[in-house]
């Protein structure tokens, strides 16, 4: 137990749930479902169940940290990781596993997304037991994958090539990016394909093994800082070193690469929270399948929509067939449902146009 940590990735901006997520609070620091918990809160509560509360570190941008130790105050402040610039999530990972290591060279690490729904906690919570000790006693890369339930075009795929022998762990073929809808059916029905979950298990040792061997130039970075880990020269280190770090991913910077990459296969209610649809998916509906996750609505003739406003409002909506409507303090959103992944663009025109106070 005490050498099992825990890296909670909390720097994303979510800007496909703007105007809900905006730049000053993202969506892993709301609470999206009215629950009286926050998605990062709700993620630290499943890990507090598997490690110890001092082993479980956020790894996020300097701008949240006050956000992250007002919702997380059971953590230190030598607990949160802060990136002075963002570099994607294998700096991220390169970083934590040097600051764990320096504390503890037989840590034994899963790294997590901040963001994402798990509905069946209990299975999460032995599926990630059962896959750090797998990870203590083999010395290989171990990914969460999901039991696919439809040819979904909005996940990464993780191809697998036979188990070893051992139950429920498979040796990876190959990662595959988001598939295009007749891709995905092809996945789904071969049943040799998981989604990516963006869940990872290592031991410390082969993690920073495979950072020599397929990131040599940022493992050398990170190491290069050994002394400053745990101390109150670390930050500074990190602002010196990090703006030069390459912007990659994990998956491309080591797992496409390393031969000793393994997925356990689950099956825990997993949602990404990748997009207003699906959150509509997870949420309740009314009679004509209209979700309203805060404020009061009074909708006409109305039906497929999902409506976000804040506590205190109220919505009345006629006419509208699979809409978006998400008020925050300064800006309004309707948008077709089945158009969400122009929100990007709309973002972006928005600080262009208009200025960066309504993002």
């Amino acid at each position: 137990m005490k050498n099992n940590f825990c890296v909670i990735m909390a720097g994303g901006v979510g800007s496909r749930f703007w105007p809900f997520s905006t730049n000053e609070r993202p969506k892993q620091f709301l609470d999206l479902f009215g629950m009286g918990r926050t998605l990062l809160q709700m993620t630290f509560d499943r890990f507090k169940r598997i490690m110890p509360v001092e082993n479980i570190y956020i790894a996020s941008n300097t701008l949240y940290k006050d956000l992250i130790l007002e919702q997380l105050p059971e953590i230190t402040e030598n607990q949160v990781l802060l990136e002075p610039a963002r570099r994607n999530t294998a700096p991220c990972i390169c970083y934590a596993v040097n600051k764990i290591m320096a504390l503890n060279e037989n840590a034994n690490i899963v790294v997590s997304p901040s963001d994402h729904l798990i509905l069946k906690e209990d299975e999460f919570v032995e599926i990630v037991k059962r896959g750090l000790n797998f990870t203590e006693n083999n010395d290989c890369l171990l990914t969460l994958g999901i039991k696919p339930s439809r040819p979904e075009t909005g996940y990464g795929y993780i191809q697998v090539d036979g188990n070893d022998g051992k139950k429920d762990f498979y040796k990876v073929k190959t990662f595959t990016e988001k598939p295009n809808l007749e891709l995905a059916k092809v996945f789904l029905e071969s049943g040799e394909f998981l989604w990516n979950s963006g869940m990872f298990l290592w031991n410390g040792k082969t993690i920073s093994e495979a950072f020599d061997l397929y990131a040599i130039e940022m493992s050398n970075k990170f190491k290069s800082g050994k002394e400053f880990y745990n101390t109150d020269k670390e930050q500074d280190f990190i602002n010196n070193i990090y703006q030069s770090c390459t912007n990659l991913s994990i998956d491309y910077a080591i797992l496409e690469k390393a031969k000793n990459v393994h997925v356990i296969a689950a099956e825990f209610g997993w949602s990404d929270l990748g997009t207003w649809g699906s959150l509509y998916e997870l949420s309740n509906k009314d009679e004509n399948n209209n979700v309203t996750l805060k404020g009061k609505s009074l909708l006409y003739e109305s039906k497929n929509n999902i409506i976000a406003i804040p506590e205190g409002k109220l919505a009345v909506v006629q006419g509208l067939d699979d809409y978006i409507i998400a008020q925050a303090d300064n800006a309004l959103l309707i948008c077709q449902k089945s158009e969400e992944q122009r929100i990007r663009q709309f973002v972006n025109d928005t600080k262009v146009k208009i200025g960066e106070e309504y993002i």
